[in-house]
C-alpha cells in the first residue's frame, strides 16, 4: 500500500464512495482536490470549490470524515480546507477544520449497543423537511373529489424510486386538501425511506431563498442545495407567475432532478394551462407527468371530514348538527374545521352543549356574505316583520288566525330554505312534531297555487331575504 500522501487521500475518497450514494459523491466528495500533507505536524490541506460546500461538509459529513482520515492517515491527523472566495482572481481561504484527535472518545451506543461504525458515520445529518406531521394520509380522508390523487399519491410515497407520474401537479380550489395530500405524501416516504432527502417549500419561500441568494452572491449554492434533494416538494407555485427570474433557476433545478430520477411533487390551485406568464418550457415539464386535480369535497366526504374531526378532537356534536353544516358549508375543508373550532369556542365560554341554534350562529358568521344560508331565526325575523307580531307569539300554543298564518308561513320558508328535518323544524318553531311542519307546508303550497295575493305576499318576504 502505497505511503504516498496524494494515494492516502485517493484511498480516502474510495472509503467516501463507499459510504454514501453516488449523487452524494458527485456533489460533496469529488470537487474536493488534495492540496498538500505535513507529516510532522499531521495536517492535512484539500482545495474546495466554495464557503457552502466547506460549511456542508462539516455540517453534515464531519464524523464520516474524521473516520476515514483517522483509519487512512493515523490518529491525531488534523484536516483545514483551502476555500476558493475569489474564482475570477484565484483567491482563497484557509479554514481549520473540527479537531479529530478524540475521534476515538466513547459515543453513544448504536445498534444492539455496538459502536458505530463507519457506515453509520457515513449517513449526513438530514435536511429540516419542513413537513407538517401531523397531515398524514392516516387523516386525510378519500372522497369522489381527491380518489385518484390520493392513491397515486400514496404509490409515489411508497415507490419514489419509479420514474412513473413525475412530476406529480396536483391542482384544483383553495382549501380542497392540496397541501394536505403532499405533505402526506412526504411523510410517508421520510416513514418508509429514512435516508431520502425530502423537502418542502412554498413558492413564496423558494422565492425569498433565490433572492437572498443573489444578493449574496450564492446562487450556485443556492441551486448547489437544491440539486442534492430526493423529493422536492413544492407549493403554491402560481406565486412565479410573474417571477421569469425565479422559473429560470427552478427550471434548472427541475431538469437536474429530473434527469437523476428525483421526486417532484408540485401544487398548484389552477391547471398549467392557466399559469399566465409562465414560461413554455415549464408549462411543457409540469404537464409531461401527471396531472391530478381535486375538487371541492363533496356532502358525504364533508360529513366524514366533520365526523373525523369531532372523534379526533373528543366533541360530542349531534348527527342532524353535523348533516347541516355539511350541507350548509361547501367550501374548503379549512372552512369546516373553523366551524368546528368556533363551535367549539362558543359552547365552552357560553357553557352550553352544541345544538342546531349554536350551528346556525356560527355558520352566519363564518360563511361568506353570498354564501351564508338562511337560517330559522333569519325567517322568523323576516316573518315576524312582515306580519308585525312577535317571535315569542309565533312559538306560543295561540290559535289566533294571523298567529296560525305567520307560523305556517315560517315553517314553509324553513322547509324551502334550510336543509333541516321536519322535526327539527318543528322543534325550532314552538316545539312542534314533525307532522305539524308537514301539514303547514301543504296549507301553504295549496293556498298560494289559488291565492295570487298571498301567493305575492311570500314572495315579498323572500325578496327580503334576496333569495329571488
Amino acid at each position: 500500500m502505497s505511503n504516498n500522501p496524494r494515494a492516502l487521500w485517493q484511498q480516502c475518497l474510495e472509503l467516501i464512495k463507499r459510504n454514501v450514494t453516488e449523487q452524494q459523491f458527485s456533489t460533496w466528495f469529488r470537487p474536493i482536490e488534495f492540496g498538500a500533507y505535513r507529516p510532522a505536524t499531521k495536517t492535512l490541506l484539500v482545495h474546495v470549490p466554495s464557503m457552502f460546500v466547506y460549511e456542508y461538509l462539516e455540517e453534515h459529513y464531519v464524523d464520516l470524515l474524521k473516520h476515514v482520515l483517522t483509519r487512512v492517515y493515523g490518529a491525531g491527523v488534523k484536516l483545514n480546507y483551502s476555500v476558493l472566495t475569489d474564482k475570477e482572481n484565484n483567491l482563497s481561504q484557509t479554514v481549520q477544520a473540527e479537531p479529530v484527535a478524540n475521534i476515538d472518545i466513547v459515543r453513544n451506543r448504536t445498534r444492539m449497543n455496538q459502536p458505530p461504525s463507519v457506515l453509520d458515520a457515513a449517513m449526513p445529518q438530514d435536511i429540516d423537511t419542513q413537513l407538517n406531521p401531523h397531515q398524514t394520509f392516516q387523516n386525510y380522508l378519500e372522497g369522489d373529489s381527491n380518489r385518484l390523487s390520493r392513491s397515486v399519491g400514496m404509490s409515489i410515497a411508497e415507490h419514489p424510486q419509479s420514474l412513473q407520474f413525475n412530476p406529480m401537479f396536483v391542482f384544483g380550489p383553495s382549501g380542497c386538501g392540496k397541501t394536505h395530500l403532499i405533505n402526506a405524501m412526504g411523510v410517508r416516504t421520510k416513514e418508509l425511506y429514512p435516508q431520502k432527502r425530502v423537502l418542502y417549500v412554498s413558492a413564496r419561500l423558494f422565492q425569498v431563498q433565490y433572492s437572498n441568494a443573489v444578493l449574496q452572491n450564492k446562487l450556485n449554492d443556492f441551486i448547489n442545495f437544491y440539486q442534492t434533494i430526493d423529493m422536492l416538494i413544492v407549493d403554491d407555485i402560481q406565486e412565479w407567475m410573474t417571477a421569469t427570474k425565479t422559473q429560470d433557476t427552478f427550471f434548472h433545478i427541475f431538469n437536474h432532478l429530473y434527469r437523476n430520477g428525483r421526486r417532484i411533487v408540485l401544487a398548484c390551485d389552477r391547471p398549467p394551462v392557466d399559469l399566465k406568464g409562465m414560461s413554455d418550457r415549464l408549462l411543457t415539464r409540469f404537464a409531461g407527468g401527471l396531472l391530478a386535480e381535486i375538487e371541492k369535497p363533496n356532502v358525504q366526504l364533508r360529513i366524514d371530514i366533520l365526523n373525523s374531526k369531532i372523534k379526533r378532537d373528543g366533541l360530542r356534536i349531534p348527527a342532524d348538527v353535523v348533516q347541516y353544516i355539511a350541507h350548509s358549508v361547501d367550501g374548503s375543508v379549512r372552512d369546516l374545521e373553523g366551524v368546528i373550532n368556533s363551535l367549539l369556542a362558543y359552547s365552552i365560554v357560553d357553557n352550553r352543549n352544541i345544538d342546531m341554534r349554536l350551528a346556525e350562529r356560527v355558520i352566519k358568521r363564518a360563511v361568506k356574505i353570498d354564501d351564508k344560508p338562511l337560517t330559522v331565526d333569519d325567517i322568523l325575523e323576516g316573518v315576524c316583520t312582515h306580519f308585525n307580531v312577535s317571535p315569542s307569539a309565533i312559538s306560543s300554543r295561540s290559535r289566533k288566525h294571523s298567529l296560525v298564518v305567520a307560523r305556517q308561513v315560517s315553517m314553509y320558508l324553513a322547509q324551502k330554505y334550510t336543509k333541516m328535518t321536519a322535526s327539527r323544524i318543528g322543534k325550532l318553531v314552538g316545539g312542534r312534531d314533525h307532522s305539524t311542519v308537514i301539514h303547514s307546508c301543504s296549507q301553504i303550497e295549496l293556498r298560494m297555487k289559488v291565492d295570487k295575493t298571498f301567493s305575492d305576499e311570500i314572495q315579498s318576504i323572500e325578496n327580503s331575504f334576496k333569495l329571488k
